[in-house]
């Protein structure tokens, strides 16, 4: 749900409420000696927050991802052992 800003056109008070989407909007000042018409400010509209040391596509990778990651990167280490040895032999 989100915040909207109003504003007293008689006190000029500024203040936030949180409503839902649905309800109506508000044309009375809250201010008990004020009984003024109030008018919805257009807002910036909300923002997604992230808050932590950071967030990363990686971070919450399935199972079956990580499983698959961890044979390819094991297939693709013993070829290079495999070069190496034949590098070996033929300089002999």
């Amino acid at each position: 749900m989100p915040n909207y800003d109003y504003k007293c056109e008689k006190c000029d008070q500024v203040f936030e409420i949180f409503q839902s989407m649905n309800d109506p909007k508000l044309t009375d000042c809250p201010k008990e000696d004020c009984d003024g018409q109030v008018k919805r400010l257009l807002g910036t509209g909300a923002g997604i927050i992230f808050k932590g040391s950071g967030f990363y596509q990686t971070d919450y990778r399935s199972d079956s991802y990580k499983a698959g990651e961890k044979k390819d990167s094991e297939a693709s280490a013993p070829k290079k052992e495999k070069s190496e040895k034949k590098e070996s032999k033929s300089s002999d």
